[in-house]
């Protein structure tokens, strides 16, 4: 044979390859046995099913083909999890094959090309990452430390409260600004957004308060939504939703933003030398960057990823979740009634509610369990990977598979929770049920490997902000506004905001001078 006709014969060969590859995985995956779910559409899979809010989308599906669905989403199969019992199939008997996450766009822009610990690959970086969280800033230690600052904080929300009493307030906003303060001062060291500037007279804030917040909001979007490219990646430089412009931008804001917070902290410690001691986060964050026993370098990209998920999961989370209480509680005034009974009867009307009293107000932390059962701070888990061929519950799950579990679809099954719509948070006295993992009928935190390290945080922000609103307040919607008409619609993204804000009207119960600092 000629050279010619051996290179036709290669070329006819290599043309084959791609073919002979597709019959063979078609072959392959009709002897593997996947979940149950919908039939895919060429090239978009079944995003066609998925509307503006996923987790409600995906329980509906769910409701029809089970607890443990598989679907495609453009070119990735896909596997949901919506029920306890799949999610501790995922999250414990599984974990460690599941504890990685896949790539995606907002992982790239936003958070430094993963170098976070939310969205990084399971590996030694991430494994650093969580053991600096947990055994350096979110310690018991480090938190009983940083409590000054969550009274302060709680005192001047108080003291703004107070100056509103009797007229409508725009609770979230007072919330964030609430949260904003306190992670700003523990992470950052002291209130960026009020002092911005270099201290030079006349110099220019970098941001306001209006658009930190604004720029939190966008981090916490723009993780959270299904970004076409993502899942069909040759579609991506079309950008056909917007998105990849917007995380292009938000990530020089961050860029500024975080670029001083880090070049100030250097400024004052070399200015400092030998008197100088990190008193937040952020100074620890730099001091660990230059420990040469570290496993893995904290590159400059890894400090601002982690820096900017203790400014995002803290900031917004705790808001979120004492908004949505304060909503179901004005529309059952005899659950307030309750709860401020019990507050008069363990703490009295001579002091303010404090963090030492929580652990004996079960029905307060009834309410605040039933809120996250409810409204659940991710109503989907940050997603997971598969990082090798799995059997859960007797189906197949392939190497390269997404995985979400449906923590609000968790929350509202019916076989575990009786009038899973209903706001009943008697439904948790006498329960043992926590939300710290290890019971799977509600996972507002997640659970295993890659469950959030700073819940603890999270909860005492809830329970004191939740102990002194009830405690201190009476809570009532405005004149014209009716209880029935209270919109209870949701926003999309990673975490679970209210679509239009609650707007309330408080009246004090307690003086203001008996809040002790």
């Amino acid at each position: 044979m000629d050279s010619i006709s051996w290179l036709v014969l290669s070329i006819a060969l290599l043309s084959s390859l791609p073919f002979l590859s597709i019959i063979f995985t078609a072959l392959r995956c009709k002897q593997l046995k996947f979940a149950p779910g919908p039939k895919p559409w060429p090239i978009i899979g079944n995003l066609n099913l998925i509307g503006s809010l996923p987790h409600r989308s995906l329980h509906e599906l769910s409701r029809r083909y089970g607890p443990l669905m598989h679907l495609k989403f453009g070119s990735y199969p896909v596997v949901i999890a919506s029920s306890g019992e799949m999610a501790k199939e995922f999250l414990k008997t599984h974990d460690q094959i599941f504890a990685s996450r896949p790539k995606t766009a907002a992982g790239k822009y936003v958070t430094y090309n993963y170098s976070d610990m939310l969205f990084a690959p399971y590996g030694p970086h991430w494994r650093q990452a969580r053991k600096i969280y947990l055994k350096e800033l979110f310690s018991p230690k480090r938190l009983e430390f940083f409590e000054f600052i969550r009274v302060e904080e709680m005192r001047a929300l108080v003291s703004r409260l107070y100056g509103s009493s009797g007229k409508p307030v725009l609770l979230r906003e007072q919330l964030l600004y609430f949260s904003l303060c306190i992670m700003s001062r523990m992470v950052l060291g002291k209130k960026r957004f009020s002092v911005f500037g270099d201290g030079r007279l006349g110099s220019k804030p970098i941001l306001t308060p209006h658009e930190f917040q604004e720029m939190i909001d966008e981090v916490l979007l723009l993780n959270g939504v299904f970004h076409i490219g993502d899942w069909i990646p040759w579609l991506e430089f079309l950008d056909l939703q917007g998105y990849l412009k917007r995380m292009k931008d938000l990530k020089k804001k961050l860029d500024r933003f975080l670029n001083h917070v880090f070049d100030e902290h250097k400024r004052r410690k070399t200015e400092l030398c030998n008197d100088f001691v990190a008193h937040d986060m952020v100074d620890l964050l730099l001091q660990l960057a230059e420990d040469p026993d570290l496993d893995v370098k904290l590159t400059y990209d890894a400090l601002r990823g982690l820096t900017l998920d203790l400014m995002a999961g803290g900031t917004d989370t705790a808001a979120i979740t004492v908004e949505w209480a304060i909503s179901e509680l004005v529309k059952q005034p005899h659950l307030i009634r309750q709860a401020t009974e019990e507050l008069d009867k363990v703490i009295g009307r001579e002091r303010w509610a404090e963090e030492k009293d929580i652990p004996q107000l079960p029905f307060l932390d009834a309410i605040i369990k039933e809120t996250l059962r409810k409204y659940p701070v991710a109503p989907l888990l940050a997603p997971h990977l598969a990082m090798e061929d799995c059997n859960v519950a007797g189906y197949d799950i392939r190497k390269g598979t997404r995985v979400f579990v449906n923590a609000w679809s968790i929350g509202r099954d019916p076989s575990v929770w009786e009038q899973p719509d209903k706001f009943r948070p008697e439904r948790f006295v006498g329960r043992n049920i926590d939300v710290k993992g290890q019971n799977f009928e509600m996972l507002p935190f997640g659970a295993g490997r890659r469950m959030c390290p700073g819940y603890n945080l999270g909860l005492k922000m809830v329970q004191l902000s939740m102990a002194n609103l009830l405690q201190g307040f009476n809570w009532k919607l405005p004149e014209n506004a009716k209880v029935e008409d209270l919109n209870m619609e949701e926003a999309c993204g990673l975490t679970l905001p209210r679509k239009f804000p609650l707007v309330a009207v408080m009246e004090p119960r307690l003086p203001l001078h008996l809040y002790k600092i």
